[in-house]
């Protein structure tokens, strides 16, 4: 069978498209992709390398394991090692550290900590341990939550009472408003993640692109794709201009999948919200409707506040933040590495770490 994005990895095609921008830099632009799944494939193709050295590509915050807040992680720790609890969780989030420990040394000290690949499949491990709390950890970007908030639905209709979850979703436009209002920022254009906008759309990015007088350009994760994105967001610089422009049609609107998004709102509202490393969002997170507040898990069991401790050689915030790359951290590939990751960057999949570390963008 022909592989159908095969043409979106054309060498020729991309190192083409690059040249189109060496060819109309005149000055130096800094452009930040703010996916994780994006920062790989930049690392694996080398397209940060092909660039001409007036364009920098900055990494943002678009790891949604990498940003889940210490606090967050610290009350799965809690709840998954009570006894009669089931934590369920996506595989990325077993190796991420807390102040000491993660859930996969909680799952080898006994805790019931299970992988999954969809909150439904947490909802069938409810109904099949009925004397059982089961509890899935609700992290990521507007991409899981129609799931999550399908599931909550599911598990409401029915009348199951041993699942909940333990919010952190976050959203993505108040992250942007977070970076360019902050007085350190040197974001000039922005890469919008493509499969966060086939669900939302992108009509929530056209009050910042005018707010701050800055490009948006949404994209996606194969070679042409990302290319053609920084293509775009480069011409528009050049112009001075600050449009939301679509270079991802194939799979994204202007208003998204509607569906989804009155499922979402339906379950969740906005919340304030902590990123790790980064600190208190406003509204830059989803919590439970009150109609759904029964399936918090946070409020289902009494957890403790511990003091929050982050290793004083990880530099993770600055990293997810956009004011470092993962080279300027002095503990990269030396105390920190993917088998022991002081930081999330480094564990996660859409780790920008991890990505310099798979790719050996590694220093000597």
């Amino acid at each position: 069978m022909t592989d159908p994005t095969a043409n979106l990895r054309d060498a020729s095609l991309t190192k083409a498209i690059l040249a189109e921008v060496r060819r109309i830099a005149t000055q130096p632009w800094n452009i930040m992709e703010i996916c994780g799944g994006q920062t790989h494939a930049i690392m694996q193709y080398g397209l940060d390398q092909l660039l001409p050295p007036e364009i920098a590509l900055i990494h943002g915050p678009g790891c949604p394991v990498c940003v889940t807040s210490l606090q967050a992680i610290e009350q799965g720790l809690q709840i998954a090692s009570r006894p009669g609890v089931i934590f369920t969780t996506f595989g990325d989030m077993l190796r991420v550290p807390g102040n000491q420990a993660d859930l996969f040394t909680a799952r080898s000290q006994g805790a019931d900590v299970r992988v999954v690949y969809s909150p439904l499949d947490s909802l069938k491990i409810a109904n099949a341990n009925p004397g059982k709390q089961v509890v899935f950890f609700a992290i990521g970007f507007e991409t899981t939550a129609p799931t999550i908030a399908s599931t909550i639905l599911t598990a409401s209709r029915n009348g199951i009472k041993n699942f909940s979850i333990l919010p952190a979703n976050v959203l993505v436009p108040p992250a942007m408003h977070a970076i360019l209002s902050n007085p350190t920022n040197r974001v000039q254009g922005f890469l919008a993640a493509g499969h966060v906008c086939a669900v939302m759309g992108y009509h929530e990015y056209l009050p910042i692109a005018e707010q701050y007088q800055i490009p948006i350009v949404v994209t996606g994760f194969e070679p042409v794709d990302l290319a053609t994105g920084i293509l775009m967001a480069v011409q528009q610089l050049e112009a001075g201009q600050h449009e939301v422009t679509n270079a991802y049609p194939r799979f994204v609107t202007r208003e998204g999948n509607q569906v989804a998004q009155k499922i979402i709102s339906q379950v969740f509202e906005p919340v304030d919200r902590q990123w790790r490393g980064i600190g208190t969002i406003p509204l830059s997170g989803l919590g439970l409707q009150p109609e759904y507040s029964s399936f918090n898990a946070s409020s289902r069991f009494e957890l403790d506040q511990t003091p929050l401790y982050e290793s004083p050689l990880c530099i993770a915030g600055k990293v997810l933040s956009g004011i470092a790359k993962p080279l300027d951290c002095p503990a990269f590939s030396k105390e920190c590495t993917p088998a022991h990751p002081l930081g999330a960057p480094m564990v996660s999949s859409e780790g920008a770490c991890a990505a310099y570390y798979r790719y050996h963008r590694i220093p000597g």
